[in-house]
C-alpha cells in the first residue's frame, strides 16, 4: 500500500516536470503565446532582413507590441516583405519607421518600431514607408578589412 503511494506521487513528479521543460521549450522557441488579444496586421519591406524569422517580437520603446507574422519575398521590388501583426492596444503614427535590430552582439533579431509624429494613425493592412535593414555583421567585418587592406596599400604606394 505505501509502495503504491510513493509510485503515484513519482508519477505525479515526473509529469510535472515534463510539463515544465514543455512550457521552458516553448518560451525559448517564442512559440507560447499565451495572450491572444485583437491584432491588426500591417507590412514593411526591407532590403535586407538577416536573419529574422516569423514569430520574432515587434517592440516599440521596449516593450513587446506585436510579433511578425509572416516574411516573404516581392520580386518586384527585390524586397524583403515582411507582415507584422500588432496588438489594436497600440496605434502607431502613420509615419512610424521600422528597423531590424539584434538584442545584444549576437542575440535574436526583432522589429523596431519609432513612432512619429503624424495625427493619423496606421491602419490595418498599410505599409510602413520608412525602415532601416538589418547590419549584418558579416558584411562590417568586411568592409573593416578592405578599408585596411585599402590604406595599407595606398601607405605603401605613398613611401619614398
Amino acid at each position: 500500500m505505501q509502495t503504491r503511494s510513493v509510485n503515484v506521487f513519482v508519477g505525479l513528479f515526473v509529469l510535472l516536470g515534463a510539463a515544465a521543460l514543455l512550457f521552458l521549450a516553448l518560451q525559448a522557441g517564442n512559440l507560447a503565446s499565451f495572450q491572444r488579444g485583437e491584432t491588426y496586421e500591417v507590412l514593411a519591406k526591407f532590403d535586407n532582413i538577416g536573419g529574422l524569422k516569423a514569430r520574432a517580437p515587434v517592440k516599440s520603446a521596449g516593450v513587446v507590441v506585436g510579433r511578425v507574422a509572416d516574411i516573404g519575398f516581392d520580386d518586384r521590388t527585390y524586397q524583403a516583405a515582411v507582415r507584422l501583426q500588432l496588438d489594436k492596444r497600440y496605434a502607431f503614427p502613420k509615419d512610424t519607421s521600422a528597423a531590424i535590430l539584434t538584442s545584444g552582439l549576437l542575440g535574436e533579431q526583432y522589429v523596431g518600431l519609432n513612432a512619429g509624429g503624424d495625427t493619423d494613425n496606421l491602419a490595418p493592412g498599410e505599409r510602413i514607408g520608412s525602415t532601416q535593414s538589418a547590419v549584418v555583421l558579416e558584411s562590417l567585418i568586411s568592409q573593416f578589412l578592405f578599408k585596411s587592406a585599402a590604406d595599407a596599400g595606398a601607405k605603401k604606394e605613398n613611401a619614398p
